[in-house]
């Protein structure tokens, strides 16, 4: 009973931060992303009957603590579906800086629902898929989808209607992403902490909530009519307004480092100077740019001159899930 799954971050053009309910992991508001081919994690899951408890490995190194807890308790999730009682043994390759702003937890979960899934003999749409990943990592649930994908926040008290639908495929638009690395290190505040302290003391969270709609409404029309100065503006005005309300927390938080702000105010630069570009920015330092194929060598040659910038990874529109019939890693 094994398989084994990849799965490619995605990087929110419209933010998912705050939740509704913190163990099913429901969100405030829809979100919109875009799967990158450029940062993945690979996963192989196989239950056996001699285990007497899950076994985590991560690039290679077993896994304890917290990170441990978060994938068996998933993997009960998959067990509870199946109806069987059967441990695990998890080997993953994340192809992505870990708790650094570069949704790795969401390719993470991404594969070992698909894989673990698989393994354990159910068979998910990818509706069911989705559903099934956002309780590992919500932003996961985007990552089973290639191309651009909104995760609906839903309603129902049970999560039931809470997944993500696919947007537009991978073959739709050619945008480009360039992932400016500024630190790889675990960010002192967590995705969760953070979105927790801002959900409960930010007077700017209110107001980040209620413009969520209309910004989905226009960048949507922008992606189907392939507007990218649409599309950026919005991206970069979202961002802008979500991590706002961390400054407006109690304790006030901040995920940027002076860096950061050199990479926006660069990113501004370009646009005043012809070349449209435009930043996003998840929970963390490093600095997402949205541009077109014409102007990668500028946008590529520009950033990767900024004093603090240690590494500029290129990325195209990614793909969903897709599993390994030969079990190995790639």
């Amino acid at each position: 009973m094994k398989a084994t799954a990849k799965a490619h971050t995605n990087i929110a053009l419209i933010k998912y931060w705050g939740k509704r309910n913190e163990a099913l992991i429901l969100p405030t508001n829809n979100s919109l992303s875009i799967t990158l081919d450029g940062f993945y994690s690979t996963t192989s899951v196989e239950f056996k009957e001699e285990l007497t408890g899950d076994r985590f490995l991560l690039d290679d190194i077993a896994v304890e603590g917290e990170q441990f807890q978060r994938v068996t308790t998933f993997l009960d999730l998959v067990r509870d579906l199946a109806g069987k009682e059967l441990f695990a043994e998890v080997a993953s390759i994340n192809a992505v800086p870990t708790a650094a702003g570069f949704a790795s937890s969401a390719s993470g979960f991404a594969a070992l629902a698909a894989a673990s899934s698989k393994a354990i003999g159910l068979n998910l749409s990818e509706t069911e898929l989705s559903r099934l990943t956002r309780q590992g990592s919500g932003s996961a649930c985007r990552s089973v989808f290639g191309g651009f994908a909104e995760w609906q926040k839903g309603e129902e008290e049970d999560g039931s209607d809470s997944y993500a639908v696919p947007i537009a495929p991978q073959e739709h638009w050619d945008i480009r992403v360039a992932a400016v690395v500024l630190s790889s290190k675990m960010k002192k505040v967590s995705s969760r902490a953070g979105m927790r302290r801002t959900v409960e003391t930010s007077p700017f969270f209110k107001g980040w909530v209620e413009s969520i709609p209309q910004d989905l409404e226009v960048i949507k029309d922008g992606i189907n009519n392939k507007d990218f100065e649409k599309v950026g503006a919005i991206a970069e005005a979202n961002c802008l307004k979500m991590h706002a309300t961390t400054l407006g927390a109690n304790p006030p938080f901040t995920y940027w480092l002076d860096t950061t702000v050199s990479v926006m105010q660069t990113v501004q630069q370009l646009r005043d100077s012809g070349i449209p570009a435009y930043f996003t920015i998840d929970a963390g330092p490093n600095v997402k740019v949205l541009y077109l194929p014409e102007h990668e060598e500028k946008v590529q040659e520009t950033l990767r001159t900024i004093p603090g910038v240690s590494d500029v990874k290129l990325s195209r529109v990614g793909q969903g899930i897709s599993y390994l019939e030969d079990e190995k890693f790639v």
